[in-house]
């Protein structure tokens, strides 16, 4: 925990102390290291995997694999056991992952219903799809970051919470600050936003809790956005889809994976190209299209 508290943020941090506490230690905490075998943390993994998602298996066998690593680099194992334990693999009866993305259809319908909620969600909203900022990053803006005239934000700062610490401002995931351009739309929900603020509290943050200055807490969207969701219809409606979604819609329709990387705020291209560039349908019948397009272009030159 010293190294991670070194490299983690403090949410990492926070979410790595709590795989120990709760599903790590009280399984293997009573073993020296040398006496863990393959067999005791595979059959951890697999009573793990009985009642939780894949993706929290891969992170529970990652969190392992980081620990007894670290364990053979020093020297407290002679063998590492993970080199003998498979990582986790879906179960066949689990639910294929939910799509991560909406289409535009889906996209706009969202919009047309956004419009009979109030202005700080209509904002929220519009924002999250114009920049594909993280939840934490919109969180955290504050009125300064937004440059009117030339039609940006300057993403510097990312609003967290965790029960020990409660809320505070971190970095961006990356440790780097970035500016987005924004459209025209959402300057103008920008501009009525703090027209209204202003007439409640003046505060230095873009979104604030109601009729206060404090700037909103961190996880009040993702309650906000389950709320909508059920109201409206929407599927699996929460905040990190609207990123999905804005950087599935820019590569879908042509933009570059360099570019939308450095919009996004990743470390590297190869982080989006991994996590954006699949396949959808509009993609696939793109692809169909392209490969047509280019048979019928050399029978016209024939």
């Amino acid at each position: 925990m010293p190294a991670k508290a070194v490299t983690f943020s403090e949410s990492a941090r926070s979410s790595y102390q709590t795989f120990l506490n709760l599903h790590i230690l009280p399984v293997l905490g009573e073993y020296l290291l040398p006496d863990i075998t393959p067999a005791m943390i595979t059959k951890l993994l697999l009573n793990y995997q009985k009642t939780h998602a894949h993706a929290s298996c891969v992170k529970l066998y990652n969190i392992l694999n980081g620990i007894f690593k670290m364990a053979f680099l020093d020297e407290s194992i002679q063998q590492n056991p993970m080199l003998r334990v498979q990582r986790p693999k879906p179960r066949k009866d689990e639910k294929p992952a939910k799509q991560s993305a909406y289409t535009v259809e889906e996209t706009r319908h969202i919009l047309q219903c956004l419009e009979n909620e109030p202005l700080k969600w209509r904002c929220y909203v519009n924002l999250l799809l114009d920049s594909g900022a993280r939840r934490g990053e919109i969180n955290a803006l504050q009125w300064n970051d937004i440059d009117f005239e030339d039609a940006s934000i300057t993403i510097s700062k990312n609003l967290q919470y965790t029960k020990d610490k409660g809320v505070y401002i971190d970095t961006p995931k990356n440790g780097e600050g970035r500016v987005v351009d924004v459209g025209e739309d959402t300057l103008s929900l920008l501009r009525q936003l703090r027209q209204q603020q202003a007439e409640e509290c003046i505060s230095k943050f873009v979104f604030t809790q109601h009729g206060s200055a404090e700037v909103m807490h961190p996880q009040s969207p993702t309650r906000y956005f389950r709320k909508i969701g059920e109201k409206y219809g929407i599927q699996d409606f929460h905040p990190h889809k609207l990123r999905h979604t804005s950087a599935s819609l820019s590569i879908t329709n042509g933009a570059d994976i360099v570019s939308t990387s450095e919009r996004l705020g990743h470390a590297d291209s190869f982080v989006t190209l991994r996590m954006y560039a699949h396949s959808n349908p509009e993609a696939i019948r793109n692809a169909g299209n392209i490969a047509r397009n280019a048979l019928k272009a050399d029978d016209d030159d024939k």
